[in-house]
């Protein structure tokens, strides 16, 4: 089993820190009201982030939280090539998934990091 170094989570508004590391937005617009140097983005993956209709959808209603953590994983497993880069960036040292919502229990990172943790790609990657 490859170990990997544990993913973190931060507001894009909360100050950038050393200890972030490797800083990936994980949304797929960028935030309102910050300027790309005050955010220090590394990577900016706008194609991990939930579809434009599921967003949408989802609105950060928390009594939708279940089903759409449903609909973004199948989504994810559809993305498995963005998903392995994602993995394989987690052996290079820290890596911190930067995301916009106010609600920090309640966001698409929060998904991405647990499936990300849990998820085995179903082909082999011959690594």
């Amino acid at each position: 089993m490859t170990k990997h170094r544990a993913i973190r989570l931060k507001r894009v508004y909360e100050e950038a820190s050393p200890d972030d590391g490797f800083r990936i937005l994980v949304e797929r617009l960028w935030p309102r009201g910050i300027k790309k140097e005050k955010a220090r983005i590394d990577l900016w993956m706008k194609e991990i982030a939930p579809s434009t209709e599921l967003r949408q959808w989802f609105q950060h209603d928390v009594e939708k939280w279940d089903e759409f953590c449903k609909r973004y994983r199948e989504e994810l497993k559809e993305n498995g090539d963005a998903a392995e880069q994602l993995k394989t960036r987690l052996k290079d040292g820290p890596v911190t998934f930067v995301f916009a919502s106010k609600d920090e229990e309640h966001n698409s990172a929060v998904v991405l990091k647990a499936f990300l943790e849990e998820w085995k790609p179903s082909r082999s990657q011959g690594t």
